[in-house]
C-alpha cells in the first residue's frame, strides 16, 4: 500500500548551500591584521562548525571581516582599492590563517608582509599559488550582534591603563560567573570600571567625551574579564580614541523574551568594532561597600612596601606555608614593619619585620600603636602593582582587639573619595 504524505507531514525543503562569492585583492599584512582582530569572535571547537568561520563580505569600496561566537562579535572593515562586486564567503578561520601563513613560507618578513593576496569565492591566491579554502554553510551561521553606536570616546591608553588595574581583581571561579566580569558604567563624562572576586574590589575611572545625547541614567554592562584581557593586548599600539556604546536589556515586565534586546557593549576602534554580550547580573554597588570614613590614613613608600611584601612572600614560600598572610605591625612608638605570619606563635614572636616608611595623612595614628593589619600577600602585590606613583595611601578603620576591623582601602591620593582609582583589600583575621 502506498502512503501519501500530507501537508502536515511533508518534509521541509532543504536550503541549498550558498556558493561563496566574495572577491577582493589585498596586502598580506593588512589581511592578517584584520583576521587577528576577527579572532576575538571565533568560537572554540565545541561550538557549531559554522561559528568557526569568518564571514567575508565585499561591496563597492569595502571588505568586511565578521566573526561571532555567541558572546563576542567582531567586525573589521578594510577599504578596497577598486570597486568590488557584492559577495560573501564563510571561510574556515583556522584553515584560512594557516593557509595565508603557508603561502608566504620561505619569504622574508618584509616580503611576506607586502605580498599581494586575492580571494575569489573560496580560492585564495598569490603570484605563486592558488589554493581552495574550506567553506561553511552560511545557512548554519548565526550572524553577529549589531554593534552599539559609540556614545562617548576616550583616550585609548588611559582606558587601557585603568582597565589593566581592575583586571587582576576579577574572579576566576566559573561557578560564580557574575564575578568573572568587569562592570563598565557610562555616566555622563565618566566611564567607571569595577571588578571583584569577593576578597578585593577595584574601581577605576576614565574621563570620556560624549558623542551623543547623554542617557538620563547610567548605562552598565558586565563584560567577561577574559575577553577584555585578550583585547587589552591589542590596544597597546592603538593610538586613536576608542568609542564606547552600551545597550541594556531594559525590557518591560511581561514582554516576551524573544523581543528583549541583547544587553551588550561595543568598543569602536576605527575600522574595528568589538561587541560583547553582557553577563547576566551585576556586581554589588561599590559605593555601599567602600568605607566613607576611616580612623587613620597612612601614606606608604610604594617601592619599599613592594620589596617588603615580596621578601615576606618568599619566606612563606620557602617554609611551605600557603594561605598565610603578611602583617603590617605598628610598635608602641608607631613605627611600621611588615613581616610574614609564621605557623607557630614562637616563630612569629621571633620574626622581625622589614621597616616601611610611612606618613600619617589623616588621624593621629594613636589607634595604630601596637596594632596589626594582615593581608594576603598576592592580593597586596596586585594592588600595589597597579599604582604608579612613589607613594600609596592606605585607609584603615578602627582597631579592635589589636587588629583592623574592616578591609583596607588603597588610593592614589590622600583622599578616600574623588580619586581615579581605588583598591579595597579584605583584611585577614588572625587567631
Amino acid at each position: 500500500m502506498t502512503q501519501v504524505a500530507t501537508s502536515g507531514t511533508a518534509k521541509k525543503e532543504e536550503k541549498q548551500p550558498v556558493k561563496p562569492t566574495a572577491s577582493f585583492a589585498g596586502i598580506h599584512a593588512e589581511i592578517i591584521d584584520a583576521l587577528n582582530f576577527a579572532e576575538f569572535g571565533i568560537a572554540p571547537k565545541t561550538q557549531p562548525p559554522a561559528q568557526r568561520g569568518v564571514l567575508i563580505e565585499t561591496s563597492r569600496n569595502r571588505i568586511v571581516f565578521s566573526a561571532h561566537d555567541f558572546e563576542t562579535s567582531v567586525s573589521v572593515t578594510m577599504p578596497a582599492a577598486t570597486p568590488l562586486a557584492q559577495g560573501s564567503s564563510l571561510l574556515d578561520f583556522p584553515e584560512l590563517k594557516k593557509t595565508l601563513a603557508a603561502m608566504v613560507a620561505g619569504e622574508t618578513k618584509a616580503v611576506a608582509a607586502r605580498t599581494g593576496v586575492s580571494l575569489d569565492g573560496d580560492l585564495l591566491a598569490t603570484e605563486h599559488l592558488t589554493v581552495p579554502v574550506t567553506t561553511h554553510d552560511i545557512h548554519e551561521y548565526t550572524k553577529p550582534l549589531d554593534a552599539v553606536p559609540a556614545m562617548a570616546i576616550m583616550d585609548t591608553q588611559t582606558f587601557l591603563r585603568q582597565l589593566n588595574r581592575v583586571l587582576p581583581t576579577a574572579g576566576r571561579d566559573d561557578t560564580l560567573p557574575v564575578l568573572t566580569g568587569i562592570q563598565i558604567t557610562l555616566d555622563g563624562e565618566t566611564l567607571t570600571m569595577a571588578a571583584t572576586d569577593r576578597y578585593r574590589f577595584a574601581v577605576a575611572e576614565v574621563p570620556v567625551t560624549s558623542t551623543a545625547m547623554p542617557s538620563e541614567k547610567p548605562l552598565a554592562a558586565l563584560i567577561p574579564a577574559d575577553t577584555l584581557s585578550a583585547l587589552a593586548k591589542r590596544l597597546k599600539t592603538h593610538d586613536s580614541p576608542v568609542g564606547i556604546g552600551i545597550l541594556e536589556d531594559d525590557h518591560a515586565d511581561g514582554e516576551p523574551v524573544a523581543n528583549w534586546p541583547v544587553a551588550r557593549a561595543t568598543l569602536s576602534l576605527g575600522a574595528v568594532t568589538v561587541t560583547m554580550r553582557s553577563l547576566d547580573g551585576s556586581l554589588p554597588k561599590h559605593r555601599t561597600l567602600f568605607p566613607k570614613t576611616c580612623d587613620t590614613s597612612v601614606q606608604l613608600d610604594r617601592a619599599t612596601t613592594v620589596r617588603a611584601v615580596k621578601k615576606c612572600q618568599a619566606i612563606l614560600t620557602a617554609k611551605g606555608l600557603r594561605s598565610v598572610p603578611v602583617v603590617f605591625a605598628w610598635d608602641a612608638d608607631g613605627n611600621l614593619t611588615l613581616a610574614p605570619r609564621l605557623d607557630t606563635a614562637e616563630g612569629t614572636a621571633r620574626t622581625k619585620g622589614m621597616p616601611v616608611p610611612m606618613t600619617i595623612t589623616h588621624g593621629t595614628g594613636e589607634g595604630l600603636r601596637g596594632g596589626l593589619a594582615a593581608f594576603n600577600a598576592g592580593f597586596l602585590l596586585d594592588a600595589l602593582g597597579t599604582f604608579t606613583g612613589d607613594t600609596v595611601t592606605l585607609h584603615l578603620g578602627e582597631m579592635k582587639d589589636g587588629q583592623i576591623s574592616k578591609p583596607g582601602l588603597f588610593t592614589e591620593g590622600p583622599e578616600m573619595a574623588g580619586d581615579g582609582y581605588k583598591h579595597l583589600v579584605m583584611h585577614v583575621r588572625l587567631a
